[in-house]
């Protein structure tokens, strides 16, 4: 498409001397080719990943867009027309490269998504803005100097600069003037009015470098299992390769991907390394960092500060970096393509890797797509593989399966126990309303000979519910806003004062005197992190400082983790406790004990994934413990103790889990078994949101062929969020072609908004 205008308007003073197809930076739906501005001499060339301003609409709005494509031919107009102009280029220095832009297409199109919007999702928004960009005056000898009389001191200064090896130069004004011990730039300024000094001005970024922690150890002696892994691995270099290595908690995942990297890096490339949560970037950046000393490492997360991003970012994008590490976006670092040797995905089974917003990517996927883009291998690791990534493993056969079966040396496996709450409440043997006696009594023996406790529960707040005291009431506090109970808060954690909080809208009240129905007391229902950590410092005396909480209230800023983590790393926290952001990928060899409070907290959610992610917490968390040279137990309370998931996590049998779990997906017809889209439709009232959702449907059935299968409309799990009703629709089909094939119709006449979000390969159904 081109923008055009009336010849006549006279909004440009020179003719166009190329063409460039843009994508703006709105969340419209364009054409894959974008649209297309003239671009007028002064701003020739422009280059592909450029961002530039472009007059949009009518009013000729000012507008960032990127260029997606350029072409020196003139576009075919009406007489009378011609092609609106790009206006100018912001900043230089921001240039996607081009693989990065190709890379945007697919997600595009794959992703049921704007292209201007995922384009700027690339980019950094520090690099964006350009932070801690500061201009430099440098200073250098002429290369034919003309033939003028100096001063001696001018003379000296030129001597000083001589003297320095040609990697000290150009430099500053202030560091030449130290080096010949003069007073004031003015022999400087003589010399360059002079042409004895030629002066130029560099732009660069400025920060200083972040502090991290090196994990000096000695590198592990390797298995038989794990050598076969690296080699076979090892062996696909030249060429794309989808490989997941499955190993229990323990096995030696992580020395695996370090000698591969190490491989890679000998191999003359750079090697990319995903984490799902900023959690794990300290400690697994601390151990690259003691194995790859000489080798540079850039670390891509929000824990640092923005001017280390963009420092980061220029890092990778200058060709200085050997191995990028980093959580989601870091798949988009600007690596070149050639230069990309192998990609990693650890904890590759992480919900975290979806983003949940548009564009709604899934980094595991994008990963494999850019691998495949860069023709090098994708290494995905886990304990607890996704069923979609052992479904393409075992069923598709389009990725090898690497298996580590037992712990590296060194480490033992936990026992294990299963502990059933509602028999301890039966049996009056509980110890208090949340921990089992078992539990109690094993964290103060822990602590007593010296080993730290990690208790994993994955609710927040104090109290999920609150409610009428009386039974033939049934009052529970409801959102105003949301279709979801309030959840109590403590201010602080021994204070009893307190208010309620939804975890969707995040609205906020005073917790209220009595039942507004029946006007009888209130009573607090259930359990959430803050309960549990008073309950360790109120009932089991647990001194204060022992304990610390980690969860999205305590973490005000990433550093607050990296500390917390930091202090448990020394030993200075007995107990750690926290939602499933513990459960991931942390490796402390002290950890003795590690408790499951409430293992049930996602069996029952109607969700087709909740086995899967029951299965997955529980085993992971268990995988914590048993990484030192003590003995180890874990114990998982559930009020479900013949659940499979539970049952098998306990026993460490994936295998068993996946088959079980497969066969069940393959009767419900879900994913990875076929292929899923849900299209989600919001509105302020409840009959519009139904109404729209059903023509929706209707829509999307009259287009689809006869292997494609459109749900009918109902209202989604959580009706209302926000204010905002929501229904949707499902439509699967049995493979990402027939699924994409049909989504490439539906594009032109359903385009995704503010009201309308499309979620490709959804990972929560809520």
């Amino acid at each position: 498409m081109v923008c055009t205008l009336d010849s006549m308007a006279g909004l440009f003073d020179e003719p166009s001397v190329s063409y460039v197809q843009v994508a703006v930076e709105r969340g419209i739906d364009q054409f894959q080719d974008g649209l297309t501005y003239g671009v007028p001499n002064r701003l020739h060339p422009l280059h592909i990943g450029q961002l530039v301003t472009v007059p949009l609409g009518k009013g000729n709005s000012p507008t960032q867009a990127w260029v997606i494509q350029t072409n020196e031919l003139s576009p075919t107009l009406p007489k009378g027309k011609e092609a609106k102009q790009v206006f100018d280029t912001v900043r230089d220095t921001i240039l996607l490269q081009t693989d990065l832009v190709e890379l945007a297409k697919w997600m595009s199109q794959y992703y049921y998504t704007p292209i201007g919007p995922t384009l700027a999702t690339m980019l950094p928004g520090p690099v964006r803005h350009g932070t801690g960009l500061v201009t430099r005056q440098l200073v250098d000898l002429a290369t034919n100097p003309p033939q003028v009389s100096i001063t001696k001191k001018q003379q000296h200064v030129v001597d000083t600069l001589s003297g320095l090896p040609d990697t000290e130069r150009p430099l500053e004004p202030s560091t030449l003037m130290k080096l010949a011990n003069i007073g004031s730039r003015g022999p400087i300024e003589r010399l360059i009015d002079h042409g004895q000094l030629t002066c130029h001005h560099v732009t660069r970024v400025e920060a200083s470098w972040f502090r991290q922690s090196v994990d000096t150890s000695t590198p592990e002696k390797l298995t038989d299992e794990q050598t076969s892994a690296i080699e076979n691995i090892a062996s696909t270099f030249s060429e794309y390769s989808s490989h997941l290595l499955f190993g229990v908690t323990g096995s030696g995942k992580t020395e695996v991907y370090i000698r591969l990297i190490e491989k890679a890096i000998a191999n003359g490339g750079v090697a990319l390394y995903l984490v799902p949560e900023i959690s794990l970037t300290p400690q697994t950046a601390a151990r690259l960092m003691g194995r790859f000393p000489d080798k540079r490492i850039a670390v891509l997360h929000s824990a640092l500060t923005k001017s280390q991003r963009h420092q980061q970012w220029c890092l990778v994008s200058d060709g200085k970096a050997d191995i990028v590490l980093g959580a989601r976006s870091a798949v988009f670092a600007p690596i070149q393509e050639h230069q990309l040797r192998i990609v990693i995905v650890d904890e590759e089974h992480d919900h975290s890797f979806k983003q949940e917003q548009a564009p709604r990517y899934h980094g595991r996927d994008v990963a494999i797509r850019r691998a495949w883009m860069a023709k090098c291998p994708i290494v995905l690791g886990s304990a607890t593989p996704s069923m979609e990534s052992w479904w393409n493993a075992t069923y598709r056969k389009i990725s090898t399966v690497h298996t580590l079966t037992k712990r590296a040396p060194g480490l033992s496996s936990p026992d294990i126990e299963v502990v059933d709450m509602k028999h301890e409440r039966r049996q009056g043997e509980i110890g208090s309303s949340v921990l089992s006696e078992k539990l109690e009594r094993a964290i103060h023996q822990t602590i007593a000979k010296g080993g730290q406790v990690l208790l994993l529960l994955n609710r927040r707040g104090f109290a999920p519910w609150i409610a009428c005291s009386n039974r033939t009431c049934g009052w529970m506090m409801k959102c105003d806003h949301c279709d979801s109970s309030m959840v109590y808060h403590r201010r602080k954690p021994l204070e009893q004062a307190g208010f309620v909080r939804c975890h969707h809208c995040s609205t906020e009240q005073r917790v209220p005197k009595q039942c507004p129905d029946c006007s009888k007391k209130i009573i607090q229902l259930g359990a959430g992190t803050q309960r549990v950590e008073a309950i360790l410092r109120e009932t089991l005396q647990i001194p204060n400082e022992q304990i610390a909480r980690l969860d999205s209230d305590t973490m005000g800023k990433s550093s607050d983790l990296h500390s917390m983590l930091d202090k448990f790393g020394k030993g200075e926290i007995k107990i750690l406790l926290g939602t499933q952001m513990i459960a991931k990928g942390l490796d402390f060899p002290n950890v003795q004990l590690v408790g499951v409070i409430d293992a049930d907290t996602a069996i029952d959610l109607p969700d087709f994934r909740a086995a899967e992610r029951t299965y997955q917490i529980v085993s992971q968390v268990c995988g914590r413990c048993g990484r030192g040279k003590e003995t180890a137990k874990a114990i998982i309370q559930t009020f479900s103790p013949h659940a499979s998931p539970i049952i098998l996590a306990s026993k460490g049998e994936y295998t068993q889990f996946a088959s079980e779990e497969l066969t069940f997906r393959k009767t419900a017809q879900v994913p990875p078994v076929l292929r899923m889209a849900r299209f989600i439709i919001r509105d302020r009232t409840f009959e519009n949101a139904a109404g729209r959702a059903d023509s929706l449907a209707d829509r999307l059935s009259s287009i689809a062929s006869e292997n494609v299968v459109v749900s009918t409309a109902t209202a989604c799990v959580l009706p209302r969020i926000a204010d905002w009703f929501r229904f949707d629709v499902i439509v699967t089909a049995p493979t990402s072609k027939e699924l994409q094939t049909f989504l490439k119709i539906a594009r032109k006449s359903v385009h995704a908004s503010r009201d309308l979000a499309v979620d490709i390969d959804p990972i929560s159904m809520l």
